[in-house]
């Protein structure tokens, strides 16, 4: 889905050459998504803390030592994103991949609350919910991919997203900026920045 090169572009538009201190990612799984981002950006960004948080522990210390080894300094958080602890170092920028699209509208609509409460800056790459990636979904057993996998591209995209969805969600229209569309091939880009 090219996820990587989406979000490394949305971060180097949001930064104007200014690195972010404290980078939040939702839903982090095992931490490589970001980890590969930050492969691509820490020549720009030097010295970025990274927090990941996940329902479950899996993030090794490999992928920490990954990110250690980019100037980058990363740490695991192993908590459900509604019991986000308050931080008095704010996170200038939260970021989810694959991941609003697991919630209901008004489970989303609370979460989207609470980011907002928590950056400046929110990127989101979801499945696009259109024929072209669910036919794409469909294909995957070509690449030889498991009947799990398989299966799950197909209901990922249909629980995908369309149009201004996410931004229909978002708690305040006023004093944000909100950008929503579609990115690639299958994928749904969203970007709410702060308004200063």
């Amino acid at each position: 889905m090219q996820n990587q090169r989406i979000l490394a572009r949305a971060l180097e538009n949001y930064s104007n050459s200014s690195a972010p201190k404290r980078i939040v990612e939702l839903g982090a799984g095992d931490g490589n998504f970001l980890l590969s981002v930050a492969q691509k950006i820490s020549p720009i960004w030097p010295k970025a803390k990274v927090t990941l948080l996940d329902l479950q522990k899996n993030v090794t210390s490999e992928t920490l030592a990954g990110f250690g080894a980019l100037g980058w300094r990363a740490e695991s958080l192993v908590t459900d994103v509604f019991d986000w602890p308050a931080d008095p170092e704010s996170a200038e920028i939260v970021i989810a991949n694959l991941f609003l699209h697991h919630f209901e509208d008004a489970k989303l609509a609370k979460l989207l609350k609470l980011i907002a409460q928590r950056t400046n800056c929110f990127i989101a790459i979801e499945p696009r919910r259109a024929a072209w990636p669910l036919f794409c979904s469909r294909l995957l057993g070509a690449i030889g991919c498991n009947d799990v996998t398989r299966h799950d591209a197909v209901v990922s995209v249909r629980a995908g997203f369309s149009g201004t969805e996410i931004s229909a969600l978002w708690p305040d229209k006023h004093d944000w900026q909100l950008t929503e569309r579609r990115s690639g091939w299958c994928s749904h880009l969203f970007l709410a920045q702060k308004i200063s």
